[in-house]
């Protein structure tokens, strides 16, 4: 397991029980989330055949999602939980008008874990650094190098907390789990 967290953050009360285990690595970000995930994966071990990256935001992935985007790595070589988009999404080359609505039978909104082999972590991150491409999610590196990447079906309760109204949906998640203390 590698964490990527700054020096700052490392000394919180409820990292000091995981600090001492062995099978635990720390990592510093980096300026950009691929820098912060290339920190992680150098120091991954050698013997690894897949690597997940996962955002702390998005606590409320389930072990059975992550199996499952496990085993789709694992046959394809990179897969990504995702969900297929709900909503229609319109694209604007401005910000204040239209100019086409995208088919959202074609969109899938794309979460983490991300599952991939790290050799091919590896060559999709140099690729984007010699071609000065910027990503924002980790299987992108490989889909630059036109590998495919398998869409395991996700679940819509695994949000990405990024605003205090997402706090209140995550709340009533964990309610209706039974997770809340």
């Amino acid at each position: 397991i590698v964490l990527v967290i700054a020096d700052e953050y490392r000394d919180l009360p409820f990292l000091q029980p995981f600090l001492s285990d062995p099978r635990l690595a720390l990592a510093l970000p980096g300026a950009e989330r691929q820098n912060s995930v290339e920190n992680g994966l150098a120091a991954v071990g050698d013997a690894c055949t897949l690597v997940a990256i996962h955002d702390a935001a998005r606590p409320l992935v389930t072990i059975d999602a992550i199996e499952r985007c496990f085993a789709d790595a694992a046959q394809h070589g990179a897969a990504v939980l995702a969900v297929p988009c709900k909503p229609t999404i319109k694209e604007s080359a401005d910000g204040e008008f239209v100019s086409r609505t995208l088919d959202r039978s074609k969109l899938w909104d794309v979460q983490t874990p991300q599952i991939l082999r790290p050799q091919m972590l590896r060559d999709g991150f140099a690729n984007a650094n010699a071609n000065q491409l910027a990503v924002t999610d980790d299987v992108s590196v490989v889909e630059l190098m036109g590998e495919p990447v398998k869409l395991t079906v996700g679940e819509y309760t695994n949000l990405k907390l990024t605003t205090p109204e997402d706090m209140i949906i995550a709340e009533t998640i964990l309610r209706d789990r039974g997770e809340t203390h």
